[in-house]
Formats: structure tokens, C-alpha cells, sequence
């Protein structure tokens, strides 16, 4: 028995933690809290199926899904100017107002786009991940969701060190075929973040976390650094001397 005890204690010692918080100013029951992926139970039992193969087991168990927070279909068009724009083709039936959707869907300029072509659009979301040890996180399109109607773009993903640059994540999608409609459902897979440790066999743990101070105030030196300089990760040599001992606090929920 000790020694079972001594195990779990081990492979406790052994995960890394990640923190994850939903820092909404309104609306926050909106935005679900970050679940691992799970994929579809199998019906197959044979010793070499999918269900038992190492690799794909322990990739899957470094995958957080993120789903998305509302029903959403827009198009592009061209206003009286000539000017590219978003569209609202759900109009009165969108469960959204259009005045909420201006605030959280943001058309890139064009002069921001890698292709001339190819528009990017952006979607803000409340959802901070933080660690207290070097932890990178990876931003992902939601690849393990069949979806019957695909997106008419591609993901724009991402890859930062989450314990010296703890920031708002951005939903951003360019936009290829630019005749069809962006379709979003609410709850349904929107994207995945997965996370490495500096030893990659490490499992990761999820947190819910808290807001302090002191984190809100670390933050304030990471918040809008793109609007001021270019090769924002020539800062984290700063964000790493400017930074408290500790900035993940559990949340504790009575």
C-alpha cells in the first residue's frame, strides 16, 4: 500500500501544470472552460487497432480543446466604396447582435495579410493559460472534428512560452476561398492548445486559475507590445527579470 502511495505521489511530482482563466469583462458563461480531446470510443478490439497505439495515445493526452462561444455565419462583400467587408447573413434570425459581433470580429487590414488575396479575420477571446515553469503552448485548428462543411480558410496558429508571456489568445482564420460563408456552430470544436515542458514525456495538468494582483499587473507589460514594436519575442528576456516568482494561483472555488 505505501508503496502504491509513493507511486502516485511520483507521478503527481512528475506533471507539469497549466493554468487557464477566462478573463471576460461581460458575457463570461459564454466562453466553456478548456476540456482535454477526447476522441470517439472505438468498437474494435483487436490488439493493433487505434485505440491502444502508443504514439497516438500520448499525443492526444497533450491536446485541450476549446470550443466556440456562438453561432455564427458571415460573408465577405464590398460596400458602396469598394471596400471589403463582413457580413452578417443570419441578419435577425443571428442569435448575436450585430453590435456584439462588430466588437469581438475584426476584418485584418489588408496591408496585415501574408497574402493580397487572402483576408484574415480575427475573433478576441477571454482565455489566459499561465505556468510557473518554462511551459510552451501551441495553438492548433481542432483537426481530431470531422466537420461536414469545413472552414474556407486556414487557422492562423501560434507558439509562446506561457509562463513569461501570458496573453489573450486571438481566433484568427485566413480566408482562402473567399466565396464561401464562414459557418460556426457554438460548442463545437474550435481549436486546440497543447502544451511542452522543457522534459517533452511530462504529462500536463489543467488548472483553473485566478486572477490576482499581481498577475494583472504582469500582464499589463505584455498587453498591446504589437502596437509598439516589432519582434515582440525579443521581449521576453524583459518579461523574464520583470517577472513575480509565482504568477499561477489555483483558483478555490467554495
Amino acid at each position: 500500500m505505501f508503496s502504491l502511495f509513493k507511486r502516485a505521489l511520483a507521478a503527481l511530482a512528475r506533471q507539469a501544470e497549466v493554468g487557464w482563466i477566462i478573463d471576460a469583462e461581460k458575457a463570461g458563461f459564454i466562453w466553456a472552460e478548456p476540456t482535454r480531446v477526447r476522441t470517439e470510443e472505438s468498437d474494435q478490439t483487436h490488439a493493433k487497432s487505434l485505440r491502444v497505439c502508443p504514439a497516438m495515445l500520448d499525443h492526444e493526452a497533450r491536446l485541450f480543446e476549446v470550443a466556440c462561444p456562438i453561432d455564427l455565419r458571415v460573408k465577405l462583400a464590398r460596400d458602396d466604396k469598394g471596400q471589403l467587408t463582413l457580413v452578417n447573413v443570419a441578419g435577425d434570425q443571428s442569435t448575436i447582435r450585430s453590435k456584439h459581433l462588430g466588437q469581438m470580429l475584426v476584418l485584418v487590414p489588408q496591408k496585415e495579410w501574408r497574402k493580397k488575396d487572402r483576408p484574415v479575420i480575427q475573433i478576441i477571446t477571454p482565455y489566459l493559460f499561465l505556468a510557473d515553469e518554462p511551459i510552451y503552448m501551441t495553438q492548433l485548428p481542432a483537426f481530431n472534428h470531422y466537420q461536414p462543411n469545413p472552414l474556407p480558410g486556414v487557422l492562423v496558429g501560434g507558439r509562446f512560452p506561457i509562463d513569461v508571456w501570458p496573453r489573450h489568445l486571438m481566433w484568427a482564420m485566413e480566408w482562402h476561398d473567399t466565396s464561401r460563408e464562414l459557418v460556426l456552430k457554438r460548442g463545437e470544436p474550435w481549436f486546440y492548445v497543447r502544451f511542452e515542458a522543457q522534459d517533452p514525456s511530462r504529462p500536463i495538468k489543467l488548472v483553473e486559475a485566478e486572477m490576482t494582483p499581481t498577475l494583472a499587473e504582469y500582464i499589463k507589460g505584455v498587453s498591446s507590445v504589437t502596437n509598439y514594436v516589432n519582434r515582440t519575442f525579443a521581449l521576453f528576456k524583459t518579461a523574464r527579470e520583470r517577472r513575480p516568482k509565482t504568477i499561477l494561483t489555483r483558483k478555490i472555488r467554495a
